[in-house]
This record gives C-alpha cells, structure tokens and sequence, in this order.
C-alpha cells in the first residue's frame, strides 16, 4: 500500500508518429498496462503544452530543434512542436487506455508557457511544484515504480525529484524507451549516483 506506480507521458506525439517521436513508444503500452494491474495505486503524468512554450524550437528563430538555449532558470533543450493542449497529440496513445482508466489521477505538466517541465514533481524551473509530491504523501505512498516516455529525460527527472522529495524511486527500464543512447546512457549514470534502482519488469509481473 506503500507503492505507487508513476505512468510518465504516454502520449501520441512521444509514439510513433507523432511530433517528437520515441523509438519503440508505442510498443511498451501492453506491458505498462500489465505493470498497471499489479498497482493500487497508478498516477499518470501529461505533457501539456500551449504554442509559445519557450522550449519549442518555432518560437525561437534561427533556432533548430534538439539544440539549447539560455532562459531565465538555465539551460533550455529546444524541441520540436509537441503536445499541444487539445490537440490528438497530447492525447494518451489508444494502447495506454486500461492503464488511463485506472489511474487515480492525471498530472499535468509543461502548461505554463515561460518554464517547460520535465518532471512530474517540478517545472524545470526546480521551485514551481506540481502537486505530485503532496499528493504521494496524503496517500502514504513511500516507494515509486516509473516507467514511460522518455526514459533519458521526463522519467529521469522525475525519479531523480522523487528522491530528493524523499521517495524511493525504481525505474522500470523495459517499461521505457529513451531518445538517445548518449543521454540514457547520462540518465544511468545519474540513478546510480542519487540511488534510484533499476528493475526489469519480469521482477514484478512473475
């Protein structure tokens, strides 16, 4: 009763696709809902954006996607246009739709258009909260499972918040997918450091 399962993005525009596609995306839905049926407690996390988002690459000129910027809290990754609010882009990918229907509650992220927000617990701006952290402790959850798109960058830093919310944080890591090797490969580095595990789902569904 400790344990809640954090479902990080499963959207259309991270699958294939979509704007700002995830390679194999689409193809751990099945085995997030599975892991989703073991859980009392299943929350999911939504990318959601509005067209000036400072992190969208089109509102920069001259600005080419997946380059950075300087903004007011730091260094900023542009991206190409994604998960606009109402758009079938930010829509849950169909396959997600069992783990959609039990979870306890939807948190959405990235809506204010001067911070973009990677984590689940915190815009990228590390001060302006979500409401996950508070909604986690009223439920008496301890540990966090998380799996989800992307595994080198919304799944990273919200395991990585988790733990510095004072959480126990698993990854999933079969359970996601990462946009590239250099910055999954960045992400493991980072877990190991803060102490966030690693986990094969098989561990949970035998």
């Amino acid at each position: 009763m400790s344990d809640a399962l954090l479902v990080i993005d499963p959207q259309n525009d991270f699958c294939e696709g979509g704007r700002l596609a995830v390679a194999g995306g689409a193809g751990i839905m099945p085995l997030i809902n599975r892991l989703s049926a073991r859980f009392d407690r299943v929350i999911v996390t939504q990318d959601w954006h509005t067209p000036d988002q400072i992190s969208f690459a089109s509102n920069h000129p001259g600005a080419a996607p997946f380059t950075e910027i300087e903004v007011a809290y730091g260094r900023q990754m542009l991206w190409p246009d994604h998960c606009l609010q109402g758009t079938p882009g930010a829509d849950f990918h169909p396959d997600a739709a069992p783990t959609v229907e039990k979870a306890m509650a939807v948190i959405r992220k990235g809506y204010n258009p001067a911070v973009d927000s990677y984590s689940g617990f915190f815009e990228n701006d590390h001060r302006t909260p979500t409401g996950l952290g508070g909604l986690l402790r009223e439920l008496g959850v301890k540990r966090v499972f998380l799996c989800g798109l992307a595994f080198d960058y919304c799944v990273r830093f919200t395991a990585e918040d988790a733990i510095r919310e004072g959480f126990e944080a698993v990854v999933i890591t079969d359970a996601s997918r990462a946009i590239a090797p250099q910055t999954e490969a960045a992400a493991q580095d980072s877990f190991r450091a803060l102490g966030v595990a690693e986990i094969a789902a098989a561990s949970l569904l035998s």
